[in-house]
């Protein structure tokens, strides 16, 4: 849906979203999910720094699944894996009696290229390709951890309805719920709640972009580079004749476009001519149906730049996501339970450590910051990055917030976030997100009229005529997405 389109139904959606109820939780409720929750503090510190430690890239989160798994069915959740042919994604369910089905979202794969020791300066560990640089790590305990705690309210209570934790892999790039969305396993989940970590405290409900991302392969001649280069078609040369094209078609596409690319395998040695090579692209924009437009034409590229130095070129989705849909009523909800949680208050060596950090930034803001919370607003432009969080938005009423696991001034996917996310700032914030989405959870189970109204408000922003279809299409997780290029070599 473009984005002109939510700001004409900001207004009536507003409307909406100032008529849902109070919930109806009392003080005394939630002080015993909150106590909860820091009884559980220990339990969601112990898994998000062994799975910081792990440090597992999309659809390789062996071990960081089993021991979010194995919390779970600990606390008395039947536990489901391997759903929706992705073997490190999982369900987790409680259920007493009819009433509300939510569904609680989490994340744990890090991002390769970024091993960082949890040091305020830059540190790489020998030996290890991959970092929690988006704080995955931190997103997956806390998750689990609220549900655990939510449990246990609604065990005391005797609160009816469904609770579920969706154990969510390759959200960096392999799209990993498009798939749980399109196997159907959001058909009947009343609201979503999900977090990120972030240099703020916020429940700003805004927009991403959509995406598509796939890689392109294209296959030559291998032959000696000096001495028969006549008899060669170099693979490489497909690769950046399709780059230089692409490039030049910036120039010609909608504003607010974005197309990245890196190349993965350009060969092995310069006096071969290299008969693989692939390269692996990102097109972004708000509106999906731009970007499938844009992808299309770097498809043309790259089969133009195959003509041209004759080779071959196939090309795969990899991944494939729609723009996130905001949901206003539950973002007021949300922003509520944040502000009763509260800002956070770091030590002395926590602000000592973060002042080291903020020598490696260029005009960092006060760290003061982590303290406060930001004013609440829905934001229908802007959004930099993607997530596979905004299918699941177009399907069912979803919800999020953030809370400062970094350093004010971090850039995203950088060595400072792996850092701090290994770090004891790092679990303070996503013990704060744990508390907050315990409590949202609790509200939305105590308040049926506030989720009738969130499903009111998803009907008015996606359309009465939607129906959602996945932006990669039909074909099976890319669960190879991480691996190295070389597989694909003659």
């Amino acid at each position: 849906m473009k984005l002109l389109k939510l700001a004409l139904l900001s207004a009536s959606v507003a409307v909406l979203a100032s008529q849902a109820h109070a919930a109806p939780l009392t003080d005394a409720a939630r002080a015993q999910i909150l106590k909860s929750v820091d009884a559980g503090a220990p339990q969601i510190q112990d898994a998000a720094l062994k799975i910081w430690g792990f440090a597992e890239v999309g659809y390789q989160e062996n071990k960081s699944t089993e021991l979010l798994q194995g919390q779970l069915k600990a606390a008395g959740f039947d536990v489901k894996p391997g759903i929706a042919g992705e073997p490190t994604a999982f369900q987790a369910t409680f259920k007493n009696g009819a009433g509300p089905v939510i569904a609680i979202l989490a994340e744990y794969d890090a991002l390769p290229g970024l091993a960082q020791t949890n040091d305020p300066v830059k540190t790489g560990i020998p030996g290890q390709i991959a970092g929690h640089g988006c704080g995955h790590n931190l997103f997956g305990a806390a998750s689990v951890g609220a549900a655990i705690s939510i449990k246990e309210w609604m065990t005391k209570n005797n609160i009816k309805g469904e609770l579920r934790v969706y154990g969510t892999p390759a959200e960096e790039g392999g799209s990993g719920k498009v798939y749980l969305v399109r196997d159907g396993y959001f058909k009947d989940v009343d609201a979503t709640l999900h977090w990120h970590p972030a240099n703020s405290n916020s429940a700003v409900q805004g927009v991403s972009m959509a995406n598509i991302s796939g890689k392109f392969r294209f296959h030559g001649i291998s032959a000696h580079a000096a001495g028969a280069p006549e008899k060669g078609r170099s693979a490489l040369d497909g690769v950046e004749v399709m780059d230089v094209a692409t490039n030049f078609l910036r120039e010609h596409i909608p504003d607010k476009t974005r197309i990245h690319y890196v190349i993965t395998d350009g060969g092995t040695a310069p006096n071969v001519v290299p008969n693989f090579a692939e390269v692996y692209y990102y097109v972004r924009h708000p509106d999906p149906q731009v970007v499938k437009d844009v992808w299309a034409r770097v498809e043309k590229a790259a089969e133009g730049a195959a003509m041209a130095t004759g080779t071959t070129v196939e090309r795969e989705i990899t991944g494939g996501v729609y723009a996130l849909l905001p949901n206003d009523t539950l973002g007021r909800v949300m922003d509520a339970n944040l502000r009763k949680v509260g800002g956070i208050t770091w030590t002395p060596e926590e602000i000592a450590y973060a002042k080291k950090m903020q020598t490696s930034f260029v005009n960092p803001p006060s760290i003061d910051t982590v303290k406060t919370i930001e004013p609440y607003k829905v934001e229908l432009e802007g959004g930099g990055g993607s997530t596979d969080v905004s299918d699941i938005s177009w399907v069912t009423p979803t919800v999020g917030l953030g809370t400062a696991t970094f350093v004010p001034g971090s850039a995203g996917h950088s060595w400072q976030n792996v850092s701090a996310a290994g770090s004891s700032i790092g679990v303070k914030g996503a013990v704060n997100a744990a508390k907050t989405l315990a409590l949202t959870g609790a509200d939305l189970f105590s308040n049926p009229d506030a989720i009738k109204k969130a499903k009111a408000e998803l009907d008015q922003r996606r359309g009465p005529d939607f129906k959602y279809k996945a932006m990669l299409g039909d074909r099976a997780p890319a669960l190879d997405y991480r691996k190295p290029a070389a597989a694909g070599r003659e």
